[in-house]
């Protein structure tokens, strides 16, 4: 039979998690989260060893008041060293207030910019349509780049759009490439609204992979909204990827999308503290500290007021005796 048994597939020795409960978890919450509890949180972070954290969106305060404060959360963070902040612009207006923050020495040092594979949701996202959104967003790298930002490039509804349907995966690789021609650093393919399965996820990324891209510029971002986020990145892992974005307690996700229930609040991005401890528990390393992540995943419930949806902070991780599966030299 032609069959490959898991426990023979050679895994990445350590990983990178990014941290996305700041921004992307935060975006859709009706509650306005003070300043000084985002601060807290995206310190205890940086305390628990995660070197990619998403703190906010420079989008006018009108259109997300969640973010009113994107500048003086800048302004009180710790900045330990080796941890690079990343934040969300989608206009020229946006990009000018990450550079008025850098300026004034407050910097991230990652823009994120969008685009929607599919046209639809593209035009749903940012009311724009592909020519027209491509023609900014290359004058806004241009810009970006000139200041010194390393742009990680988002292409959405990688593996589906809620509005059309499937997305071909020739014309996801296609912006991937445009992205790559523009100067980003780093090109995450998005799930926008979690459609992805593991099957569709392991053959995606070995068809990048064959497309020339590599592990070492891919950023891997899957939603749970259909309970599917913690096997697809499995299935990346699997197929070498290095870099994961995931959001405390599994908040956050997009859910403007006019998919059916979307907007009843089944979203969510894959929850950090469940990913953490399966990659731990599988001999992978992240660098992040178990038990403060356990008492941080309580901490952002008490912020938000509700219980998010982590597992692992209901039961505790698993001791398991160290092992490799399989051994490795």
């Amino acid at each position: 039979m032609n069959q490959i048994r898991l426990s023979q597939i050679e895994l990445p020795r350590k990983v990178i998690i990014g941290e996305c409960w700041a921004r992307d978890g935060l975006q859709n919450e009706k509650k306005i989260i003070p300043t000084e509890q985002k601060v807290y949180m995206i310190n205890k972070f940086q305390e628990l060893g995660f070197k990619k954290i998403e703190v906010t969106n420079f989008a006018h305060p009108k259109y997300l008041p969640q973010f009113a404060d994107a500048l003086e959360v800048l302004k009180r963070i710790d900045r330990k060293p080796g941890v690079d902040f990343r934040a969300i612009v989608t206009n020229m207006r946006g990009l000018e207030r990450a550079i008025e923050a850098k300026e004034m020495g407050y910097p991230v040092q990652e823009l994120a910019f969008v685009i929607s594979a599919s046209e639809a949701h593209n035009k749903a996202n940012v009311n724009m349509s592909h020519k027209e959104n491509m023609a900014l967003l290359e004058k806004m790298c241009e810009k970006a780049l000139e200041h010194g930002f390393n742009i990680l490039a988002w292409v959405l509804t990688a593996f589906g759009c809620p509005i059309k349907g499937d997305v071909p995966i020739e014309k996801v690789v296609e912006f991937g490439k445009w992205w790559k021609s523009l100067g980003a650093r780093w090109i995450g393919f998005g799930d926008t609204t979690g459609m992805c399965n593991p099957r569709q996820a392991s053959y995606f990324y070995e068809y990048i992979k064959d497309e020339g891209f590599t592990p070492e510029e891919i950023i891997v971002h899957f939603h749970d909204t259909r309970g599917t986020g913690i096997a697809n990145n499995v299935a990346a892992l699997q197929a070498g990827m290095i870099y994961f974005d995931t959001s405390i307690g599994a908040i956050g996700g997009q859910p403007a999308t006019g998919a059916p229930l979307y907007h009843l609040g089944y979203a969510g991005n894959t929850c950090t503290e469940d990913l953490v401890c399966m990659f731990e528990e599988m001999g992978v390393d992240t660098g992040i500290d178990i038990q403060g992540l356990m008492e941080v995943g309580r901490e952002a419930e008490r912020i938000v007021g509700r219980q998010l949806r982590s597992n692992v902070i209901r039961c505790g991780p698993v001791q398991h005796e160290p092992h490799d599966y399989p051994p490795q030299e």
